[in-house]
């Protein structure tokens, strides 16, 4: 009898202010499902529902969605990151979770020689990177279709030129992306805790208060409990 294949939940923070943002999160969201055969499974604050609309509401939602999940990825794209995402991603380094930073912009960023963003974001345990070029995948992508079709017989100026075949240039980058990301949760997924034993409880009761969540602070700290038993018990921590 085979065993069961692990799965693990993966928080996915990125902007989501834009029809770009949105398509684009959950388009990649998919693709690494796809991708990694349903051992990943993304989980997105813009699919988390609010009953309340506050911004205290919104925020206590958005924190304790990262710290229930087993790993965590960041997009870390634009010349200035997503001020949002850089605090979940300390968040998500403060509870010792498994996380991958992906960039897909071409642009350089950052005051350091290596990872293109602000040096403050760099060097964390656990964490790998995925830096690629969108438009050069999405080019490369292009230019092998149209040499295809062109082998195929006359390619249709007017459809090209229409954009209709954009969508399919646009999948083929972002499966591309998808499985970098599927290959770096991988191998943070692979690496040991950091944080010791004797620290767990103490650091999840810390977490529990230190945002200032609303509700009762006995059932925040039982959440939080109950959190640190599921990683303790898929050996995540």
């Amino acid at each position: 009898m085979k065993s069961k294949k692990k799965s693990y939940t993966v928080y996915f923070a990125s902007e989501l202010f834009s029809l770009k943002h949105l398509i684009g999160n959950a388009y990649l969201a998919e693709a690494i499902y796809e991708k990694s055969h349903g051992k990943y499974l993304c989980v997105l604050p813009q699919n988390i529902e609010q009953r309340r609309t506050t911004a205290h509401s919104i925020r206590d939602a958005d924190i304790r969605a990262l710290l229930a999940c087993d790993l965590a990825l960041f997009n870390y794209d634009g010349t200035e990151l997503d001020s949002g995402t850089v605090v979940e991603f300390m968040f998500a380094k403060f509870a010792d979770i498994p996380a991958v930073i992906l960039r897909s912009d071409f642009r350089h960023g950052g005051d350091q020689v290596g990872d293109p963003w602000n040096l403050m974001s760099s060097f964390y345990p656990r964490c790998a990177s995925v830096v690629l070029n969108s438009i050069g995948l999405y080019k490369t992508a292009m230019q092998t279709r149209l040499r295809a079709s062109t082998r195929r017989g006359k390619l249709d100026e007017f459809v090209r030129l229409a954009g209709q075949h954009s969508t399919a240039d646009a999948q083929t980058m972002c499966e591309q992306i998808a499985l970098a990301c599927v290959r770096a949760l991988d191998r943070v997924v692979a690496v040991e805790p950091v944080m010791p034993k004797h620290l767990r409880e103490e650091v999840y009761q810390w977490l529990a208060l230190m945002p200032n969540f609303r509700g009762k602070q006995k059932d925040l700290r039982r959440e939080l409990e109950s959190i640190l038993e599921n990683k303790v018990a898929r050996d995540l921590l």
